[in-house]
């Protein structure tokens, strides 16, 4: 149960600093709109011409690292507290791919071309591995959190098909980017939830 508890802890307090984070990327991104920019555009506008901001940049990228680290240390809290079995192991890997899709985001700002063509696939692992940790995880949470946590996933990863339907350069963009949005900062309640339900 202890282990459960600081997995729960620690998890939440990564929810909230993402988002916190992200917040403060944003206000010192001169104008930014959270209506027109992608998030991945507080680390690296796309090539070319890429603009990259600070402070916003660092913000962005230490956020996620940050983040990335307390993800990836997770699995073993939430191994420990709930004991083995099929689904804490695949909810254990889901964390910890969503913690190493975390450091790829930050580490590849998409500034160059091949930079960005990994920059999306980790961006896109993010979306999948948060989106399915938060379905999975109703296995092992607590009420309200199970019917919370699915709810979260499921719009993570309705965020993905705009882009997956569409394409980025599309009239849907605007769209788009809101869901996107919405489906980026579910992740981080996700997995801050995930703890109090399973502790």
């Amino acid at each position: 149960m202890r282990h459960q508890n600081i997995a729960g802890a620690i998890l939440f307090i990564a929810g909230v600093a993402v988002i916190m984070g992200i917040t403060t990327a944003e206000a010192t991104y001169p104008g930014y709109s959270t209506s027109q920019n992608d998030i991945s555009d507080l680390g690296a506008t796309r090539p070319a011409n890429s603009i990259i901001k600070q402070p916003a940049t660092t913000i962005f990228a230490a956020t996620l690292v940050v983040a990335g680290v307390v993800l990836i240390g997770s699995p073993y809290l939430v191994y420990r507290g709930s004991g083995s079995g099929r689904v804490v192991n695949i909810l254990s890997t889901l964390l910890a791919l969503f913690g190493i899709s975390a450091f790829g985001v930050a580490a590849f700002n998409g500034s160059t071309e091949g930079s960005l063509i990994i920059h999306t696939l980790f961006a896109l692992l993010a979306f999948v591995t948060g989106g399915l940790a938060a379905i999975v995880s109703h296995s092992v949470l607590r009420p309200p959190f199970r019917k919370l946590l699915v709810v979260l996933g499921i719009i993570v990863l309705a965020g993905l098909a705009p882009n997956v339907i569409f394409g980025e350069r599309t009239p849907s963009l605007r769209l788009s980017v809101l869901v996107k949005r919405s489906a980026w900062l579910s992740t981080r309640p996700c997995s801050g939830s995930l703890a109090l339900a399973v502790t």
